[in-house]
């Protein structure tokens, strides 16, 4: 600006401003008029506009006020209102700022920390017990992470990284610091003791001290970069040793003379993030390649190793875990940091590496290594690629052999992490070059022994390969599809659940359920597990459709390694789905592999209580309708190994018995017969076994064959007397009367009434219908029949209104106008004075008047008036003998003169009554 705008322009700015501004441009320009003043001895001005020179160290302006609401606010909404959101975009801030190199960013997480720390929620959760929601979780990791990349700088002072040490011990200290694997009193660690557990695991959880999300950053300060070896591993792409021959387990160069670096690989990976996040891209990726390099030469030392073993002990089964610190779901993920450092690497040309002074010059050695510019492909063979590379760390991180670490939230986390890995692998397209990887890898995983989660025998406390193994499976399966069934038989096993019985019970599924143990509280997402496990069988089932040898031996393996019914039965539904595709004829191999899974779930849930027993019932008999007419008499032979008698009858033989059965499977009339047979044998077996709940379904059943409804029918009278309810017997009852069988069903009417027994005050019982239908049938039946029940009537019956009810229609029209055999009767109506009717009579005044007295005992001036017209029905009943009108006059004495007390309730009596 010339002289005439900068005079404007400040000019200006005193004017928008001037309430903020004022006094600082009094006081400046006071300064500047007086000739001895400190911004007259300097030349020039300040112009906050300009920036940094090239080489600064990049120091802004922190609104450290700004940040702490920020959080302090984002945290009290609980991840509501995306805050959850808000604090990533904060950490990725942070990171953003290490990048650039920018000072501010250890004092910005600092800030962050501090907020989290002195969140109310930790101190109340550690008081209740309750564990902390999992995208906070996810949170504290991040911060723990940030914090170890943050003491990790190659080039940070031994002051501040003494400072940061203090802070984060500080934190470390305080009680509320939430524990690294997430299990902070929710979980006991303690239940892990009971257990058996192998390879030294987990040595007594609960008396370690716990490690905190700042562990790992505390033990990290203890690091350095000074290692002449890593030095040159990271500033150089030429860097190697073709002279050097010692193949020992730690050599620094391998046979190539290539570069090696052995380190605890967490830790290790953890440089990599360090020099990425702080802005070292090369370096990083150099050092990512020579980790790489080094784990494939441990894997192929470690397979060499237990070959040697094998021979040496032939009949040893190797099971030592090497490893009780997985590197999928670790604090560090050490495999995603790989995999991400070489994918950009693939995404970025070398060119595009921000440049930054050189690595060396900044640790004050000579600069004689100036590499840049060369492509970093020196420690790589001849087609891969970082893709390539990055693609194989995933596989070996995956099929890593590891424990089952302790507490939920790491358990889950371990699924979380194998998930996301493999969708980032899912995102890749394979081409031959990947295949082969793919190849090498699935052969070391079954080769390697105890140091692959997919070795022949591995450790009962593994983290399971299921769902590894479904992707390798699916992506090998086009390629070399023997290779991908070795995989995923081999990863079906689930050794947690498996029991110590002998092998001998194992070989026969439908002994699978007595032998499961019980759950073990250890495993918190072996739910989870199992559903992958399901998935794997499922994948397997889709892919063999049409193969019968691979069919077999996925159902062995199903039948083998799977131990909820409810999966199986999943199974056995995608199998059925499977065979039975619209676009194509049904695959009868799959068809029976899917009613042989069905079948194992009938056996395992037949003595356990399952809500979705029904549905797999009826599910079963459509399976075995669609493999055919054999299968479905097989199962009806067999039935008591696979139902209950109430199933078996009211579900199977009934519906193998339907018309659209018959119709389905265009049976001849030789072939219904011979599904009706073993129908009815069925039906006689359970009404046998269950003749409560069995006994209608039977002689439903039994309907064409008049020998075996005989059978039905007496198996129903010997278990009349005994072992049946009035409604069962009423209901048979009514069935026989409307097969047209009524002296049958008079016969179970009368043993019905035995069962019976209606107080007083019951007269809406659901029963009065029977009762009444009962003294109908034997009123139609004829005089002796009616005869015959009445005296069973009065003695179950006590209910007032029922008996006056049954005695009006006894008297309306006369008994078995047309009898049986179409007998006419004299057609004269009963008399009231003489038996049956006169007992009837007698027990229903005898009704009324008890319970007219059980009434008056509790009553309130509310029922008064329907006490009134209770005992006009009442009187009615009384008037039907012929001495009734005196009975009741006696009876209305009586009761003025024992509840004279009740005064208003008789003066009602008296106007109604007299």
């Amino acid at each position: 600006m010339n002289r005439d705008q900068l005079q404007k322009f400040v000019q200006y700015l005193i004017t928008v401003h001037h309430t903020e501004v004022l006094p600082t441009a009094q006081k400046l320009a006071d300064e500047i008029l007086s000739q001895n003043s400190e911004i007259n001895q300097v030349h020039g001005a300040p112009d906050p506009t300009a920036g940094a020179s090239i080489d600064d160290e990049n120091c802004w302006h922190l609104d450290e006020e700004q940040v702490q609401e920020q959080v302090k606010l984002f945290l009290s909404q609980g991840g509501y209102h995306g805050s959850g959101k808000q604090l990533n975009l904060l950490f990725a801030k942070v990171r953003e700022m290490l990048k650039m190199r920018d000072s501010n960013g250890a004092r910005m997480l600092t800030l962050i920390t501090e907020q989290f720390m002195a969140d109310p929620r930790l101190s109340l959760w550690r008081q209740q017990g309750t564990a902390m929601t999992d995208k906070y979780r996810q949170l504290w990791d991040e911060l723990g992470a940030l914090w170890m990349c943050i003491v990790l700088n190659p080039h940070c002072k031994l002051e501040q990284k003494a400072s940061w040490l203090k802070q984060l011990k500080k934190w470390n200290g305080v009680d509320v610091c939430p524990w690294e694997d997430g299990n902070h009193g929710s979980e006991l660690p303690n239940l892990t003791n009971a257990l058996p557990q192998g390879a030294n695991a987990n040595q007594d959880s609960s008396n370690r001290p716990h490690r905190t999300v700042f562990t790992r950053a505390i033990e990290a300060c203890d690091l350095h970069w000074q290692d002449s070896h890593l030095q040159h591993i990271i500033s150089s792409d030429l860097y190697t040793n073709y002279c050097y021959h010692d193949d020992a387990e730690n050599s620094l160069f391998d046979s190539r003379g290539w570069p090696l670096w052995h380190e605890h690989v967490p830790t290790a990976c953890a440089r990599v993030d360090a020099l990425r996040s702080h802005g070292y891209p090369r370096e990083a990726l150099r050092l990512a390649i020579a980790i790489v390099n080094t784990l494939r030469r441990q894997q192929q030392k470690q397979l060499e190793m237990f070959r040697t073993q094998k021979k040496e002990l032939p009949h040893k089964s190797i099971t030592s875990i090497t490893n009780l610190e997985g590197w999928v779901g670790h604090p560090l993920d050490p495999v995603g940091t790989l995999f991400s450092s070489l994918m950009e690497a693939c995404r970025t040309d070398d060119e595009s590496f921000p440049v930054f002074s050189d690595f060396t010059e900044n640790m004050g050695q000579c600069k004689s290594l100036e590499y840049q510019h060369l492509p970093a492909h020196k420690f790589l063979e001849e087609g891969e690629s970082y893709l390539t590379l990055a693609v194989e760390v995933a596989l070996i991180g995956l099929g890593q052999q590891r424990i089952m670490p302790d507490g939920l939230y790491t358990q889950e986390k371990v699924c979380r992490n194998e998930e996301q890995l493999i969708s980032k692998l899912q995102e890749i397209e394979l081409d031959d070059t990947l295949v082969k990887i793919f190849r090498k890898q699935a052969v070391f995983l079954l080769e390697a022994g105890p140091y692959s989660g997919l070795g022949e025998i591995i450790h009962r406390e593994s983290v399971p390969m299921h769902t590894f193994a479904k992707y390798l499976f699916t992506s090998l399966l086009p390629h070399d599809a023997e290779l991908a069934y070795k995989i995923a038989l081999r990863a079906m096993r689930l050794l947690v659940l498996e029991s110590t019985a002998p092998a001998g019970d194992l070989t026969r599924p439908h002994h699978m359920a007595s032998v499961v143990p019980n759950r073990y509280p250890r495993w918190f997402t072996l739910s989870h597990i199992e559903s992958q496990q399901c998935e794997l069988a499922s994948t397997m089932l889709t892919a063999a459709k049409g193969d019968v040898r691979r069919l077999e031996t996925v159902l062995e393996s199903i039948q083998k390694n799977i131990h909820s019914s409810s999966h199986i039965f999943k199974l056995a539904q995608d199998a059925f789905k499977i065979a039975t595709l619209m676009d194509s004829l049904p695959d009868i191999t799959l068809l029976k592999v899917s009613l042989e899974l069905g079948l194992q779930v009938m056996r395992m849930t037949l003595s356990t209580l399952n809500w979705r027993r029904r549905e797999m019932v009826r599910w079963l008999v459509t399976c075995a309708t669609e493999v055919g007419v054999y299968a479905l008499d097989s199962i009806m032979q067999s039935w008591f190994t696979l139902f209950t008698p109430t199933e078996a009858t009211s579900i199977v033989a009934t519906t193998v018995m339907s018309n659209s059965t018959i119709v389905r499977l265009h049976l001849d009339c030789h072939q219904q017969e011979k599904l009706a047979s073993s129908a009815r044998t069925l039906a006689l077996q359970c009404a046998m076994k269950d003749p409560q709940n069995c006994a209608l379904s039977a002689l439903t059943l039994c309907e064409k064959d008049h020998i075996a409804f005989e059978t039905a029918y007496q198996i129903v009278l010997d278990a009349a007397t005994t072992g049946m309810s009035y409604t069962q017997l009423f209901t048979i009852a009514r069935y026989m009367e409307h097969r047209g069988y009524p002296m049958r069903a008079y016969k179970l009417a009368t043993l019905a009434m035995t069962h019976l027994n209606l107080s007083y005050n019951q007269d809406t019982h659901p029963a009065i219908n029977d009762v009444l239908w009962a003294c109908a049938l034997s009123h139609s039946l004829g005089k002796n029949e009616l005869a015959a029940i009445i005296p069973l009537v009065v003695k179950s019956v006590k209910c007032a209104t029922v008996l006056s009810d049954i005695l009006r229609r006894c008297t309306l029209t006369t008994p078995g106008v047309v009898g049986l055999h179409g007998r006419r009767n004299s057609g004269k109506l009963m008399s009231l004075d003489k038996a049956p009717l006169r007992q009837l009579l007698d027990a229903t005044i005898g009704a009324y008047i008890n319970t007219t007295h059980s009434r008056l005992t509790h009553i309130s001036p509310r029922h008064y008036s329907e006490f009134i017209e209770f005992l006009s029905k009442a009187r009615e009943t009384f008037l039907m003998a012929h001495d009734g009108h005196i009975q009741f006059t006696q009876f209305i004495d009586n009761l003025k003169q024992i509840y004279k007390g009740k005064k208003k309730l008789m003066m009602l009596v008296r106007e109604r009554f007299g």
